[in-house]
């Protein structure tokens, strides 16, 4: 049994790596892709996980498999295709490493898993399934995925999601609140930024938006805010972290990690049991994810960031000037 199997894009995001003797931007290549983030996370945390998705049978798709393997994450169902290339990001950082991307995705690895490349069976043995929504921008990826999500679903898996929203992958933003939406509804977590919750539910305030996704279905909302800390709503409770103060150098992971490090701490509940947290309990969860984000934070790349448990402990106790 896995503790979370998580479903979608394996990518190499291309970081700035500094200017070389001409004047000229060099890129470094680390793995990416939110779904194998949030493994990753799990994994430095000793959690058993599987990744189901696909890459090009190219030297990047072997370096991110080797990555994967060297995680500790299950590769069985990483598949590795003949035809298409694996998927390439790079990513532009501002000056607090907030970051933005540009995609080399058109006919590429990830987008092409097809519903009959899934494992029905993988899919009947895990306690959590994850999925986010790259997957989700383009066919035959998006019905694989949301298939994923409903035989887990049936199958007594709780599903995790994250939207993930990547503007310069949807024809606009129409397009995406629909497919986006429609993902929410096989979701019992969903795990947001500020932005994408707005976004969603054309709100203007955490609360009410946060009502608008409840009522869809979900069991609980996370909402990751930046500097301002994290949010969760249930049906019956409110809670918040104000986060910590670091200096941040990429900000590549950082939602990723917050999610691994939660799921984690809730992989051996059940839902009924995730829904009746009290809120002092949800603040301590959520401190420990936000110290997880923050420390992904201050270091280059998402995988290569991951901290371990004791990192994160020694963090949290700390305190690292937090909010």
């Amino acid at each position: 049994m896995f503790d979370v199997i998580a479903v979608g894009e394996l990518l190499i995001d291309f970081l700035p790596a500094g200017i070389n003797e001409n004047g000229l931007s060099l890129f470094s290549s680390n793995p990416g892709g939110a779904p194998a983030n949030v493994l990753a996370m799990l994994a430095k945390l000793g959690a058993k996980t599987a990744f189901v998705g696909k890459v090009g049978k190219d030297g990047f798709g072997q370096f991110l498999k080797a990555t994967l393997d060297n995680a500790g994450i299950d590769t069985s169902n990483l598949l590795m295709s003949p035809s298409e290339m694996t998927t390439l990001a790079f990513v532009h950082l501002d000056e607090k490493g907030d970051r933005s991307f540009s995609f080399y995705r058109k006919h590429c690895a990830d987008v092409s898993l097809d519903i009959g490349e899934l494992n029905k069976n993988l899919l009947h043995t895990c306690r959590f399934l994850h999925f986010g929504a790259v997957s989700l921008t383009d066919e035959p990826s998006r019905t694989a995925t949301l298939e994923a999500a409903r035989i887990a679903k049936a199958a007594g898996a709780i599903i995790s999601y994250d939207p993930n929203y990547r503007p310069a992958l949807w024809n606009d933003e129409k397009e995406a609140r629909e497919y986006m939406l429609k993902a929410v509804e096989y979701a019992d977590l969903v795990k947001v930024s500020e932005e994408e919750l707005f976004l969603l539910t054309e709100g203007t305030e955490f609360s009410g938006a946060a009502d608008k996704l409840l009522a869809i279905g979900p069991s609980v909302i996370f909402v990751t805010s930046g500097e301002k800390g994290s949010y969760v709503f249930t049906k019956t409770c409110y809670a918040n972290h104000g986060g910590y103060n670091v200096k941040a150098v990429d900000t590549t992971g950082a939602g990723d990690s917050f999610v691994g490090a939660m799921l984690w701490q809730l992989k051996d509940m059940s839902l009924e049991e995730i829904s009746q947290i009290c809120k002092q309990q949800w603040e301590k969860l959520l401190a420990f994810s936000n110290a997880a984000g923050a420390i992904v934070t201050t270091k280059k790349g998402a995988i290569p960031a991951m901290p371990d448990l004791d990192t994160i402990n020694a963090f949290v106790k700390q305190g690292f000037n937090e909010k």
